[in-house]
């Protein structure tokens, strides 16, 4: 465990490290290491009610006293107006984030520990506390309730809440117009649920007047009530013994619980000690394993075809969005060996295809989806089944299932029938509707976009480029010789006009966007697509200029920033309001999903030798730093762009994670799919010895 108050760290330090563990089924838990809850994000049951979305803040937090010789001391911790109270913060001693969140308390004369799981496939956690000290103490925990929706927030109302005894130890909180069923169960002493009548206070009650204060430094509501059901006593806690407490959002056996809880915790122990599929233990490897486990679905291939959600992309508080999904699949789904996930994605995405488009995100509400207004996320798609094509060799699937789609998308953008987005005469892709985000970069307040690139983006075009030649590839694979001699001349064409167009001869680098008239100079990312997609756009002889231009005026510690400092609009801290935050999000942060892409162009221009792969994998070492230390695990959505890169965003990033999983790997370690499949006893890959493998490029 790591030290906490005891070494000195203060308060402030200890709230800005964020847990997060997941249920894999949408559903999570998180807070800071204090148990002090910044965000409305923040819960120790966060449900996914119609999984894996629909997610809803069940148990905020619990309220623990351990008694003492007569002495009480509050373990929680949170924040009112004007107030820390209660402050167990003084009496924690040490925190640990793996297996499994857990917090160690001492007071005079006594030692708890206390531990949080989720149940794998349910919407459940059980809290374990176990005395630690030299002599028997007595132990209240007092749950407190949300039951809303993570994006709203609870306000006291008339409704008559109280918490129904279904058997000892077992509680039903029943449903209302505006509230989910919630269970509870412990093996406490007692449990004190009365309810205060004409004025009196009884044990459960509302507690008023929760500050979040991230909400409230973000320009949001930042203040809430919750409800608790009553208190749940211990009595004579013995050194040494263990009791419980379990939350769900659906009927639960308490031994069952706990033995599913105990079960997760020897697999966990187990599956460390047997033998790794690399050659010798890799920690930085198994770090980056663990932190992509925590953003997939673990649900039938079935379920997760008629979702087409194989993954949480963003937590705690983003809606599954497509496009990240597809860009963070080769390193959550592929690399890991979940091959049968990957496929049911696809298939599903397959299904919801629009006017030659796929979604851009799902709602949280689960309904369908009805955003389909990203440029890139189609051909994300295409590449992502040349990905899972490569991991798999399952021919057939792409073949019967998935090339047509992936033509019906070529066929849209080439022949414009898509509105905004069409292929110009030269076949380079343009997006013509104003005030329209059409790439990654889509941050928009209002009817501000704040990065506008309508006309001709640099990655839309790379990406076009290698959908083509995707197509063409499978095409030729499966006999339509005609259809892949008019892609490869298309993807030709294509690569003839980028070169022309969009090489920045003076900065030696890509324009970012190209137009009629003018020509985006702007220093951004975006080009290294051009080099690193499978199908590279730019010339071959180019590379190396461009990637040392990235190198010089973007790279941080933590991946590319959005835009070079020289650039007036550049702002390099993320931070305050809506506004403010939006202005910086693409026009400075450090995106570390970036971050492999670079890698894998860098080892491109580079070689693959032993010490161009040992040059790269240093280049992760800030990444994997913060993941082991203040990132508790996980690698946030973005950095700030000026030093000392501060994180901001999303606490846990799915593309961030994966990419940097996959270029470690594939790039770092040099292990193809072939190779990864081989040794983890899988049948190998098809042999797409026909293409250029994806670190080779052809030159023009």
């Amino acid at each position: 465990m790591t030290p906490t108050d005891g070494s000195g760290r203060r308060l402030d330090d200890l709230l800005r490290r964020e847990w997060l563990i997941t249920n894999h089924l949408g559903g999570y838990a998180s807070s800071t290491v204090p148990s002090l809850n910044t965000r409305k994000y923040h819960g120790l049951l966060v449900a996914a009610m119609t999984p894996p979305v629909h997610r809803m803040v069940l148990l905020s937090r619990v309220e623990e006293v351990v008694h003492c010789d007569g002495w009480p001391t509050p373990l929680a911790c949170n924040e009112y107006p004007g107030a820390i109270h209660p402050n167990g913060n003084e009496v924690l001693r040490a925190f640990a984030h793996e297996p499994f969140p857990r917090w160690a308390y001492q007071g005079e004369g006594w030692s708890i520990e206390k531990s949080l799981q989720l149940i794998d496939g349910a919407n459940a956690v059980v809290l374990t506390y176990t005395l630690l000290g030299k002599k028997p103490v007595d132990l209240e925990v007092r749950p407190l309730l949300a039951l809303r929706s993570m994006h709203e927030l609870t306000y006291q109302w008339n409704a008559r809440l109280e918490a129904e005894e279904k058997s000892p130890g077992h509680h039903r909180i029943p449903p209302t117009a505006r509230t989910p069923e919630v269970f509870f169960a412990h093996d406490g002493d007692e449990f004190d649920g009365k309810i205060g009548e004409e004025g009196a206070t009884g044990s459960a009650a509302w507690y008023f007047n929760t500050i979040y204060r991230c909400e409230q430094e973000r320009g949001y509501a930042g203040l809430e009530d919750l409800w608790s059901p009553g208190v749940i006593k211990w009595l004579k806690l013995a050194p040494g013994e263990s009791v419980h407490f379990v939350c769900s959002a659906d009927p639960i056996d308490l031994e069952k619980a706990v033995a599913a809880v105990e079960m997760q915790a020897a697999q966990i122990e187990n599956a460390a000690q047997i033998a790794t599929p690399l050659p010798a233990r890799d920690t930085d490897h198994d770090l980056l394993l663990r932190a992509a486990r925590a953003f997939t679905i673990e649900q039938s291939p079935e379920q997760i075809e008629k979702s087409a959600i194989a993954m949480i992309t963003k937590l705690p508080w983003s809606p599954p969005s497509v496009r990240d999904a597809l860009i963070a699949m080769p390193g959550i789904l592929l690399v890991t060996g979940k091959f049968a996930e990957a496929k049911a994605m696809l298939l599903g995405l397959a299904a919801r295809v629009r006017n030659g488009l796929v979604p851009t995100e799902f709602a949280e509400d689960a309904s369908e989806p009805e955003q389909f207004s990203g440029a890139d996320t189609s051909l994300w798609f295409v590449n992502a089944i040349w990905q899972y094509l490569r991991y798999t060799g399952d021919e057939q699937t792409v073949a019967k299932k998935l090339l047509d789609v992936a033509m019906q998308i070529v066929r849209t953008y080439h022949y414009g029938a898509n509105p905004g987005i069409s292929a110009d005469r030269q076949g380079l892709l343009e997006c013509c509707s104003p005030g329209r985000g059409f790439t990654w970069m889509d941050a928009k307040v209002g009817e501000w976009v704040v990065t506008p690139r309508a006309g001709r983006p640099v990655e839309l075009n790379a990406l076009w480029h290698n959908a083509v030649k995707i197509c063409a590839t499978l095409c030729e694979h499966v006999g339509q010789t005609s259809r892949a001699r008019e892609l490869n001349l298309l993807g030709d064409t294509i690569a003839v006009a980028f070169n022309q167009k969009f090489w920045n001869e003076r900065e030696q680098c890509c324009f970012d966007v190209v137009t009629e008239h003018f020509s985006d100079p702007a220093i951004r990312p975006n080009q290294l697509l051009a080099i690193s997609l499978p199908f590279a756009v730019l010339n071959l002889d180019r590379h190396a200029a461009a990637i040392e231009v990235v190198r010089r005026e973007l790279l941080t510690p933590f991946g590319p920033r959005t835009l070079s400092p020289r650039e007036h609009s550049y702002c390099g801290r993320y931070g305050g309001d809506v506004v403010s935050r939006d202005r910086a999000y693409h026009q400075g942060c450090v995106h570390p999903w970036l971050l492999g892409q670079f890698i894998t162009a860098h080892l491109r221009v580079s070689g693959r030798g032993e010490a161009a792969r040992n040059e790269a994998r240093k280049l992760l070492d800030a990444c994997l730093s913060h993941m082991r230390g203040d990132g508790l695990g996980q690698l946030c959505e973005l950095f700030d762009g000026d030093g000392p890169h501060r994180p901001g965003g999303a606490i846990a990033s799915a593309p961030a994670v994966g990419e940097l999983l996959r270029c470690y790997v594939e790039d770092i370690l040099d292990r193809s799919p072939a190779k990864a499949q081989a040794t983890a006893g899988t049948p190998a890959a098809l042999n797409l010895a026909m293409t250029p493998p994806p670190n080779a490029v052809t030159k023009r």
